[in-house]
């Protein structure tokens, strides 16, 4: 419900609700947006599918409708889609939102998408289907050694920098320095692009045993309603770039007989655990985000603290 006695901030403002998985985003998010009277946009690029519903822990019909999300089930598996798409849809849609609103709340766990909002993303040369195709071969015949070995004689600059566990990162670098003959790190901003709305960050996080837990629960609770029917209506799919995923992989293993039904399960897990450790490292990177529990009314008092601090349009934080 509409909190009628909260001010509107003086300025336009996006408040970023951060946080590893399953750390209780979506329905902080929710209430955050609830009371403020505002929209959500998701920045789960897992969302994005519809058909990555269960696997994704998309947001419920119930959820949906308390309040209006964006980026949420608004793509098919096979469209093609990157974070710079992501980046230009994004601040195209806030205008229209900040007529309605001076406040609206940008949530999820896909790190590089925020910082694609907060302060741009790369003008890099679209993806060569042939390249990528022979690099994700290379993957599979190869697997990360063969890349990485690839990146560090082609960009030993971005080597040194790039999450070295992440495939999909090194593969589109690698992309660029094969279809341009330059390195990828040559293309990379050295300054954040300008905003003319306010950023506000504020992160959610638990204490390492509870998330875990909150995982290992979330995880049992996405089985019993169905992950695995879910994946296994999408396996004639498998190859698609968008279910290299936790929760699908390990899956398709399992289908093809390489690990057992609760091998799989325990595998989804452990990657998850792994994956929430990442997120949190990226996270906590960014010195400007204000770190909270994932309780409603603390993250709501947050708010209206940093709401009404002084802040600076057309500035990235």
């Amino acid at each position: 419900m509409v909190n009628l006695t909260v001010p509107p901030p003086e300025e336009n403002t996006l408040l970023i609700i951060a946080g590893p998985t399953a750390v209780g985003k979506t329905s902080v998010s929710i209430a955050v947006a609830s009371y403020f009277g505002c929209s959500i946009i998701s920045a789960d690029s897992r969302q994005f599918f519809k058909e990555l519903k269960i696997g994704a822990a998309a947001p419920t019909p119930e959820q949906l409708a308390q309040v209006k999300h964006h980026f949420v089930g608004n793509l098919s598996l096979a469209d093609d889609y990157n974070v710079s798409r992501y980046e230009q849809e994004v601040l195209s849609l806030l205008p229209i939102l900040f007529q309605e609103k001076r406040l609206v709340v940008l949530t999820g766990g896909s790190g590089l998408y925020i910082k694609a909002v907060c302060e741009g993303i790369d003008e890099l040369p679209d993806a060569d289907p042939a390249i990528r195709e022979s690099l994700f071969r290379k993957f599979e015949e190869d697997g990360l050694p063969g890349l990485r070995a690839m990146l560090q004689k082609s960009d030993p600059d971005y080597y040194r920098v790039v999450d070295l566990a992440n495939p999909n990162r090194i593969i589109r670098a690698l992309e660029v320095c094969l279809a341009t003959g330059k390195p990828y790190s040559g293309f990379r901003k050295q300054e954040p692009a300008k905003r003319n709305f306010r950023i506000i960050k504020i992160g959610l996080d638990l204490p390492r045993e509870l998330l875990h837990l909150n995982i290992n629960t979330r995880v049992d609770q996405m089985m019993a309603e169905g992950l695995e029917q879910e994946v296994r209506s999408l396996y004639p799919q498998r190859q698609l770039n968008s279910l290299n995923t936790v929760g699908y992989k390990e899956l398709f293993d399992y289908f093809e007989g390489k690990c057992s039904r609760q091998e799989a399960i325990e595998k989804i897990k452990t990657n998850t655990r792994r994956y929430a450790r990442r997120q949190l490292t990226w996270f906590h990177k960014d010195k400007e985000i204000s770190w909270c529990k994932p309780e409603a009314r603390e993250v709501i008092s947050l708010a209206e603290h940093l709401l009404k601090q002084k802040g600076q349009v057309n500035q990235t934080i």
